[in-house]
């Protein structure tokens, strides 16, 4: 157990949030690793009480808070199994998820059982439904109630049973379960301990991230044992972070590629929030180069780095590259790098009998012992996606002769006479500081239609638009709208397949 381990090593390294926890509010938003393991093992004493019991499936569903991670690390400590639900699913999609998991025991919060469940028929999904506060529906049971259970020994299972299950992004459709064993999720925490092991520093670490997504376990798995002080954001608003940066001054911060680009305005922002990061860290999605640039500018330390890594939550990280001030401003954000010797491979099938290029992009396809096991009760739709070994990861790229892992889009966002959406993003982001966002998707004629956010919402000067885009006539007219209005995941990433259909559902504007 990742906190009782750390806090064996380093008992008094501190952890900083930015919020309360719902389910021990009194704790403060400053603790140890110490303290961090004890409410582990007191959270773990009132699962028991609720009648949680090993490898029954325990899905968690309540409001975005640190303490799911608690929640998630208690239930494995007495050998359940936490199947992670994010907050921003609506009612009816847990409710599905929840009948696929076979009547699990819910942890909820009284939001969502007076908000998305109101209409849910919890009492036929589901084993228990415990409440973190709230007054709830009868026959819940009040996780506050149970406090003073008496502890638990901590349940071992063994490497091969499911130890974790966490959900895909769900752009079409019901989102599909990732089940993550023990040793699964052993083999994707090696890279990144081995990368993490480069660093001598004591750093301190900020972390924004899902609190939902494997990445979140994986991170503080390999920062907590190393006694890094921790800082665990929610509010991911660029001038909260300011003023809590400003307070805790990282060296080490990581979050999502989306957010990292709502965060180049801390560049200049005069508390400098950012002047004391040495390292920077993105895992979800390949990084925009011109924000890779700006970021890695606002810091005042010498030599400042910027690790890039893809993967996605069936794989963990499959290969990486890093960054400096001097090559992040030319770098190609198609390019993300090479495999982790001797721990993840990379190859490239045909899409179309043609030797894979940038022209005639293939199939990436990946080994790793990190890969997830299954999709829960979908074992048909996940054997669909191997070939003996070999996973197919649903993007499309292609390998230079050095072995570097071009990717150009995922499979599903390809448009004809387009040969990458995500190249002509990169391009056109770094020519207009103004976007605060670029998305290219299939228009209602399958045309290659940009939407684009500006900074405060300024309108978009169109003058500059088209000398922007002159690289890329076959493009159609921009789509102006809000940052806000974009659909997203739980990991900040834009639902295109969601924002192409509700703009071919717009009424048709006058011409």
């Amino acid at each position: 157990m990742v906190p009782e381990e750390a806090a064996a090593r380093h008992p008094h390294s501190p952890i900083t949030l930015d919020h309360d926890l719902d389910i021990a509010p009194e704790t403060g938003r400053h603790l140890t690793v110490a303290e961090l393991a004890d409410l582990v093992d007191e959270m773990a004493g009132r699962l028991w009480a609720a009648g949680i019991r090993p490898r029954d499936h325990l899905a968690l569903y309540k409001a975005h808070n640190f303490d799911i991670y608690v929640l998630a690390c208690a239930a494995a400590r007495i050998g359940a199994t936490p199947a992670l639900l994010s907050p921003a699913l609506d009612g009816a999609t847990v409710g599905a998820l929840l009948a696929r998991l076979d009547r699990p025991h819910l942890i909820t919060d009284g939001g969502k059982l007076s908000g998305e469940l109101a209409g849910v028929a919890l009492r036929d999904l589901t084993s228990t439904v415990v409440r973190v506060g709230g007054s709830g529906r009868p026959g819940t049971v009040s996780l506050e109630e149970l406090a003073g259970s008496p502890r638990r020994r901590p349940v071992k299972p063994a490497p091969d049973t499911p130890a974790l299950m966490t959900h895909t992004s769900g752009t079409t459709g019901i989102p599909k379960l990732v089940v993550h064993t023990a040793r699964s999720l052993h083999g994707r925490l090696r890279p990144q301990a081995m990368l993490a092991g480069l660093i001598r520093e004591r750093e301190t670490y900020a972390v924004h991230v899902s609190f939902v997504h494997s990445r979140m376990y994986m991170a503080l798995a390999v920062v907590l044992p190393k006694g890094m002080p921790a800082v665990i954001v929610d509010d991911g608003r660029p001038e909260h972070v300011a003023e809590l940066f400003a307070k805790v001054r990282p060296g080490f911060v990581e979050t999502h590629p989306n957010s990292y680009m709502e965060w180049e305005e801390l560049v200049d922002h005069p508390l400098r929030p950012l002047s004391n990061v040495k390292y920077f860290s993105g895992t979800f999605d390949a990084i925009h180069p011109p924000t890779m640039h700006r970021l890695l500018s606002a810091s005042r330390r010498r030599n400042p780095l910027f690790f890039q890594f893809y993967g996605q939550s069936e794989c963990g990280p499959l290969v990486c590259r890093w960054y400096s001030r001097k090559n992040a401003h030319k770098a190609n954000g198609r390019c993300l790098g090479y495999p982790v010797p001797g721990m993840t491979h990379v190859r490239v099938v045909p899409r179309d009998g043609q030797r894979p290029s940038k022209k005639t992009p293939g199939f990436i396809e990946v080994q790793t012992d990190g890969r997830a096991v299954n999709y829960y009760a979908e074992d048909e739709r996940y054997q669909k996606e191997l070939d003996g070994k070999w996973w197919r990861t649903g993007d499309v790229g292609y390998r230079t002769r050095t072995g570097c892992v071009h990717l150009l889009d995922r499979a599903v966002d390809v448009i004809p006479n387009v040969d990458s959406t995500l190249e002509i993003e990169d391009t056109v982001l770094g020519r207009l500081e103004e976007l605060s966002e670029l998305v290219v998707i299939p228009g209602p004629r399958k045309e290659p239609l940009p939407v684009v956010c500006t900074r405060d919402n300024a309108p978009l000067d169109m003058e500059r638009w088209r000398r922007a885009v002159t690289d890329f006539p076959q493009l159609a007219e921009p789509v102006q709208m809000p940052l806000s209005g974009l659909p997203r995941t739980a990991t900040m990433k834009v639902q295109r397949i969601e924002l192409a259909r509700r703009l071919a559902e717009r009424p048709e504007r006058p011409a």
